[in-house]
């Protein structure tokens, strides 16, 4: 995986291969960017990363200038992975370990854009605590978006605040505003 744009464009990061994790391919995270980047300013965004994996999501929006982020992941070797690698490139990521519904079940803390990569074999119904989680508990900032990635073979189109869907290859990203 490689950082697309910003401060440490080009930098490759490569996470061991005993993290179970998918992370979004560099086609897919390229154009997330390109729509993010023409709604927000980076630099005065707060971003939520859930089901953080990797952190590759978090990377790119630290080196676009993005100073507020928040990586959630169950795993620990997920999180302790996060941090080595924002402390190598001296990016301001916090990290919590935590169960991501339970997060979101006790966080007050509002974000601009909410990003989760859950697993891709999630049923619909876990999917579905995402959203209703992030807009029952008021996590979103005035003109705020939560991004859902998944499967092209996950429908997402009938949960409640969904806006619309952008495919790439495999995968899909919907927003819920």
């Amino acid at each position: 995986m490689r950082i697309i744009s910003g401060q440490y464009k080009g930098r490759r990061i490569t996470a061991p291969k005993k993290l179970p994790v998918r992370p979004t391919t560099d086609m897919a995270k390229e154009s997330l960017f390109n729509i993010l980047n023409n709604n927000f300013y980076f630099d005065e965004i707060s971003v939520l990363d859930l089901f953080a994996g990797t952190g590759n999501i978090s990377y790119e929006f630290a080196s676009r200038g993005t100073k507020y982020i928040t990586a959630v992941d169950g795993h620990y070797p997920c999180i302790k992975f996060i941090n080595e690698t924002a402390q190598a490139f001296e990016m301001q990521i916090s990290t919590i370990k935590s169960d991501v519904f339970k997060f979101l079940e006790k966080t007050k803390q509002q974000h601009t854009v909410i990003f989760a990569d859950p697993p891709y074999d999630f049923p619909l119904e876990e999917f579905a605590k995402i959203p209703a989680l992030v807009f029952q508990n008021e996590l979103l900032e005035d003109d705020g978006l939560l991004i859902v990635e998944h499967s092209k073979h996950t429908d997402l189109s009938e949960l409640k605040h969904y806006a619309y869907s952008k495919g790439y290859g495999g995968n899909m990203f919907s927003f819920f505003e």
